[in-house]
């Protein structure tokens, strides 16, 4: 058995998408870290220039969706400006022990303009729809000024007054 990862576990997953290129998902499973003031001071650094984010909470736990709401909170107060928001309600395969109705949280989705699905992380249920339905909302990459889809501008870190680190 191996230890859990320390700060999260990352996964990399190349999902087709409306181009010709893939689209590649580089997805970070934080172990229940997120309730730790450690991990909430790190978050910014996680999010900081993804084009997407996917916050889980527990179909059979009223309190997880609470939690959700300040995450989503937090994202868009300081996350990237046009991020897209998908939550994942987990457990569904539990839903004889639920304590958030599907509708609430469609409501709330719908009030944040995020995507929102059922999932179940054990029995793998709507997971590949849950990172399609993210592929789809992305909006394609801008070429660099070279035409080339695959060159990243870096932003100039001079422009930080001398600043290295931290």
């Amino acid at each position: 058995m191996s230890p859990k990862p320390k700060g999260g576990g990352w996964m990399r997953k190349a999902e087709p998408a409306r181009t010709s290129a893939p689209l590649s998902l580089h997805p970070m499973e934080t172990s229940g870290r997120a309730h730790s003031s450690w991990f909430h001071s790190l978050a910014p650094m996680y999010y900081r220039g993804s084009a997407a984010a996917v916050i889980v909470y527990d179909i059979t736990k009223q309190d997880s969706f609470h939690t959700l709401k300040k995450w989503v909170k937090e994202l868009k107060e300081h996350g990237p400006e046009r991020i897209v928001v998908a939550i994942a309600g987990n457990k569904c395969d539990l839903s004889d022990i639920r304590e958030v109705p599907l509708k609430d949280a469609k409501e709330y989705a719908e009030s944040i303009g995020a995507i929102v699905v059922e999932t179940s992380a054990k029995n793998a249920i709507n997971i590949e729809e849950l990172f399609q339905g993210i592929s789809r909302q992305i909006p394609p990459l801008e070429p660099h000024k070279n035409g080339n889809i695959d060159c990243i501008k870096v932003a100039n870190l001079s422009s930080q007054g001398g600043r290295r680190c931290c």
